[in-house]
């Protein structure tokens, strides 16, 4: 995460707020002084919140979820744009369609609308219509891209919301505070910082003060989506382990099974083969039996006849 000092906040202005006469009791715990009618913010203060809200958008990129920036005067659009763009996150700087939130599934079809304008745009589909439809069709999706164009990627409602000056984006936060979204925001002197859950009490006019808090909250989104990318990798890397190890178990039974079929098979083939040498030594011996018995005979005719002879 980047590294700012309390001293970095006061040059960059964050301590500035707004006139005495402008200002809501409720920031009172984050005034330090009042300087010719002009209320002073605690740095500290907000070195301490802008800390709390780092770490809990950290935990929400890390986790695979969206922070929407939203961001619509003047001032602060074109800075949060290249910010909330540098750390692929979804972003309103232009105007706050009411239903944004509330009505998301509306948006996401006129955001679906807008890509299949720019895809026929793109794709040789209106070539055959007239030069004037083109030009109508063209305006018509450039107008929804100026619009809905940060919100594109968004296919389901943000985990968090992240305000510059809650005053002027307070339909935006009216609707995540209905759907139960957590809110993160710059606070300013004249404003309520009960209706935020991460209260940063800054300067949210001037650009420098409103670059280095957004820069600040950017990086550790960043820190939190490096993290959750190597986190993947390891994961995978387990994963990968895993299989090949059940690969190699796999492979060690079939094997084991194959050893034991092998053996089976040798141990029938022995079996077989003492068993026919057995039937064969039986029959040997049946034969050299009935020989004998043969000879015997031969024999005994042989003593007859020669009885027969002497008489």
């Amino acid at each position: 995460m980047s590294q700012i000092t309390s001293q970095d906040l006061v040059k960059a202005g964050v301590h500035f707020g707004h006139l005495r006469k402008k200002w809501n009791p409720k920031m009172l715990p984050y005034i330090f002084m009042e300087k010719k009618g002009i209320h002073i913010i605690d740095v500290n203060k907000t070195y301490e919140k802008l800390d709390e809200a780092a770490a809990a958008m950290k935990s929400i990129a890390k986790s695979g979820k969206k922070i929407l920036f939203v961001a619509t005067k003047k001032q602060a659009k074109e800075i949060v744009k290249e910010i909330a763009m540098e750390v692929n996150m979804p972003f309103v700087t232009e105007r706050w369609l009411g239903g944004m939130l509330t009505n998301f599934s509306t948006i996401r079809k006129s955001i679906k609308k807008m890509q299949s304008l720019d895809k026929a745009l793109k794709d040789g589909t209106l070539e055959n219509v007239t030069k004037k439809e083109r030009l109508v069709k063209t305006r018509e999706r450039d107008k929804m891209e100026t619009v809905l164009g940060g919100i594109a990627p968004l296919n389901r409602l943000p985990a968090a919301l992240f305000m510059v000056d809650i005053m002027h984006e307070h339909i935006a936060l009216n609707e995540a505070k209905k759907l139960n979204i957590s809110t993160f925001a710059m606070v300013d002197t004249n404003s309520d910082p009960n209706e935020v859950d991460f209260v940063i009490p800054a300067n949210d006019d001037a650009a420098k003060s409103i670059e280095i808090i957004t820069r600040y909250l950017a990086a550790a989104i960043k820190e939190g989506l490096e993290e959750r990318k190597k986190m993947k990798a390891e994961l995978e890397l387990e994963e990968k382990a895993r299989e090949e190890a059940e690969k190699q178990k796999k492979k060690e039974k079939e094997e084991k099974a194959k050893a034991e079929k092998a053996e089976k098979a040798e141990k029938k083939a022995k079996a077989e083969a003492e068993s026919t040498d057995a039937k064969d030594s039986s029959e040997k011996v049946e034969a050299t039996a009935e020989e004998v018995n043969e000879e015997g005979a031969d024999e005994g005719k042989k003593k007859i006849i020669i009885k027969k002879t002497k008489k």
